[in-house]
């Protein structure tokens, strides 16, 4: 199913693709990445939850995260937590006509996560409450988050610690019933460059800035003049009426790769150890 909306920003072709489950369907995913070169899917936690999956079969399909996972002491983060690692495992295999229990997951320095082997194909994770984000580009680089779409940000403090001078300027021009929304939208876009970009929360968000209502939105500096090229793009939709979703998209103009199959794009060496072939 197609997410509802449109897009806020209206500069990124394409709109979130909901993934119901593990067996998919994945036709539309692979669609819109075959059209844009980049997809943003997204689940539900309830439906990744691995309720009846044998700890076996789960600890093969999570690898490397396992040992974190066992850590958890909060039963709501845990679950998020592995909800979201079977989405993105499930939706690479997809994507690169694998198998998930064969993608290798591994984090950057940051946090952030990547397919070891696999570097024809960018990736990043967002969810929060019950909602799972994932994103997938071939083009380059690529940074997903995802916010409740009514999550309180104003009046506490927050503007000040997010804004630069001119998106506070900017804030105060939209009417009040819809300054929470616009402020939410902010923050998602400006997690999803930082995320896109391999700073997170490092990056201080007074640092750079967005004009909502752009044509084509764009990174701004703190007085409000363009601070990235037309190789980045964004996009924000509203999410079943209830999440607020952005991404941030880095063209680094090698062109699409066409052919990410994991059997083309790993050396036979690998395919026999990340399979356990002899």
């Amino acid at each position: 199913m197609i997410a509802r909306g449109t897009a806020a920003t209206g500069a990124l072709a394409g709109r979130p693709v909901e993934v119901p489950g593990p067996d998919g369907p994945w036709d539309a995913v692979l669609g819109t990445l075959a059209e844009h070169g980049a997809v943003v899917t997204y689940g539900l936690l309830p439906d990744w939850e691995p309720k009846d999956l044998p700890e076996d079969r789960l600890k093969a399909l999570i690898g490397h995260d396992w040992e974190r996972y066992i850590t958890f002491k909060h039963a709501m983060a845990r679950s998020r937590f592995v909800a979201s690692r079977l989405l993105l495992k499930h939706v690479a295999a997809a994507v690169i006509a694998s198998r998930p229990e064969l993608i290798d997951l591994a984090y950057r320095p940051g946090g952030r996560p990547y397919l070891r082997g696999c570097d024809q194909i960018d990736i990043s994770l967002s969810h929060t409450d019950d909602m799972l984000v994932v994103g997938v580009t071939r083009n380059g680089r690529i940074g997903v988050d995802v916010e409740t779409a009514d999550r309180p940000m104003l009046g506490l403090g927050i503007e000040a610690q997010v804004c630069t001078p001119h998106e506070l300027a900017m804030l105060e021009t939209i009417a009040q019933a819809r300054r929470n929304g616009a402020m939410v939208r902010l923050w998602t876009l400006k997690e999803a460059y930082s995320k896109a970009i391999g700073q997170g929360l490092r990056f201080r968000f007074t640092e750079f800035g967005f004009r909502l209502g752009d044509p084509r939105a764009r990174v701004l500096r703190p007085d409000g003049s363009p601070g990235t090229g037309d190789e980045w793009r964004f996009g924000t939709w509203l999410v079943n009426r209830q999440y607020t979703i952005s991404v941030a998209l880095c063209d680094s103009g090698f062109g699409q790769t066409v052919d990410i199959a994991a059997e083309t794009m790993l050396d036979q060496a690998l395919i026999d150890a990340l399979s356990g072939a002899s």
